[in-house]
């Protein structure tokens, strides 16, 4: 900017000051605009990649969820094959070892993923684990709404319930 001063020299000196601190107070203002918009569009996009990261494992949990719960299928195979103790005990001994070594390794996976079976005769009922399929009269006051018998072993994931033990409940008949 170039001055020129007249007879009036410091008045114009005053209005190109006070037009500097103009321009300067909206500078600033505008600086301030930019900033906050900045500020909270980074907010939003850290926002943003935690929601992706939230969602991408929420995805790989339930992928794996579905992976596991699948394999259930095989397990309550095994566990049929073994129920029969007497025709199981027929069954060729190096075959039968075989059979046995791959139902370990097949629980060891589980176990390094976090499943574990859940239903035990005994314990007392749980809707929040258990599905009661039947219901067995008993004369014993102390058993009524514990597990009679497991029809099929149930499943946790962690701390989720992903397939819940179906049971026989004990229900008191007083005699």
């Amino acid at each position: 900017m170039e001055f020129e001063f007249n007879e009036d020299g410091e008045e114009d000196l005053k209005k190109t000051l006070k037009k500097f601190r103009a321009d300067l107070k909206q500078c600033k203002a505008e600086k301030e605009e930019y900033l906050t918009g900045w500020q909270k569009e980074r907010a939003e996009f850290a926002n943003y990649r935690k929601q992706e990261d939230d969602r991408r494992m929420m995805f790989s949990e339930s992928m794996r969820e579905r992976i596991l719960t699948r394999f259930l299928t095989i397990i309550d195979s095994f566990n049929m094959a073994f129920a029969n103790k007497e025709a199981w005990a027929k069954v060729d001994e190096n075959w039968r070892k075989g059979v046995e070594y791959i139902y370990t390794q097949m629980n060891t996976i589980f176990e390094e993923y976090g499943v574990k079976a859940i239903g035990e005769a005994g314990e007392v009922f749980d809707p929040n684990v258990h599905q009661s399929i039947d219901v067995v009269e008993t004369d014993k006051k102390e058993l009524e709404h514990t597990v009679a018998n497991v029809i099929q072993k149930g499943y946790k994931l962690g701390e989720r319930v992903i397939r819940p033990a179906r049971v026989n409940v004990y229900e008191y008949k007083a005699p």
